[in-house]
């Protein structure tokens, strides 16, 4: 299913997409798995979606909708190929795969952190950015700070480019920076446990917390923070607790100046200030979830941030 045709047109519906989604449907093919595959070779979600949604349906008035009786068949047949379509359903009819996510039906303007209250600043649906403060204390932010001080090094990335999913240097990411184990001290415990209450994800699920110091200058140019499908790295990266969710970064410090955190496809900037924490989420790997971000370059003084990502499963 992975070589679709050679030299797609990724912007526009062609005849030979259309062909290549009718007969991964005769052969059993859910929606969802033909949807993945077209954006693993390369399509546009909007073009994938729209190629599937038009190819079955006329695929079910061509064919199946004569096996249905009266005029309503047609329509509940493409009502259900329309759901089937959306990212994240399972074609089973179960719906979504949880995601982690905070509980704000009705607006609230706090949220129970579990050994305290959050105040909600920001909700946004998509891309699916929430900003909150008070997740952290003055004295914890200094806490972890002071912790962090001793073990920092210049920040790595991940090497895509090697199976083996290593660290390499990065010219994009300026930043200094070191991983805190689980639960390693007190401080740790109290944000992991209030993040995996805020979210309803276990703690378990979450990569060790990452402290990073941003000094003048210093900024990470604007990335993704799921695993790529088809680089040789992921296959490795995904072993270890499956694909990415969602991240929670938390602010540790103010800076005199610049430093905020930037979603460029949503024109968004939210700016750093102590104690706050963004979380965003991105249900799938596709620039689709409109998931991309950066650090805006520190312009004066420094700036301190914590970041928790989220994974499918437990982390080792």
């Amino acid at each position: 299913m992975s070589n679709i045709f050679t030299n797609p047109h990724l912007t526009s519906v062609t005849p030979e997409l259309r062909d290549w989604i009718i007969t991964q449907a005769k052969a059993g093919v859910s929606a969802p798995r033909a949807l993945q595959a077209m954006l693993d070779a390369g399509w546009q979600e909007e073009v994938a979606m729209a190629a599937l949604e038009s190819a079955l349906l006329d695929h079910l008035q061509g064919g199946l909708a004569h096996a249905q009786t009266g005029s309503t068949g047609g329509n509940a047949q493409a009502a259900a190929v329309a759901v089937a379509a959306q990212p994240g359903a399972d074609g089973q009819g179960q719906g979504a795969s949880p995601m982690p996510d905070l509980a704000l039906d009705g607006a609230p303007a706090e949220l129970d952190a579990g050994d305290r209250r959050v105040r909600v600043i920001m909700n946004l649906q998509k891309p699916r950015v929430v900003v909150l403060d008070g997740l952290l204390d003055a004295t914890e932010c200094a806490e972890l700070v002071s912790l962090a001080k001793p073990h920092m090094k210049r920040s790595l990335t991940v090497d895509s480019r090697s199976a083996s999913g290593g660290d390499e240097l990065n010219a994009d990411r300026t930043s200094e920076g070191m991983f805190f184990e689980r639960g390693q001290h007190p401080v740790v415990a109290a944000l992991e446990a209030r993040i995996a209450h805020l979210l309803g994800w276990p703690v378990e699920n979450g990569e060790g917390l990452q402290v990073l110091r941003y000094g003048p200058g210093a900024e990470y140019k604007p990335h993704y923070d799921y695993f790529e499908p088809g680089l040789p790295s992921t296959p490795t990266l995904l072993r270890r607790g499956g694909q990415r969710l969602a991240t929670m970064l938390v602010y540790l410090n103010t800076p005199a100046q610049g430093g905020g955190t930037i979603f460029p496809n949503a024109a968004l900037e939210v700016c750093a200030q102590q104690g706050m924490a963004v979380f965003f989420s991105y249900d799938r790997p596709d620039p689709g979830t409109l998931s991309l971000h950066g650090g805006s370059p520190v312009i004066s003084g420094e700036k301190w941030v914590a970041t928790k990502w989220l994974r499918e499963r437990q982390f080792q």
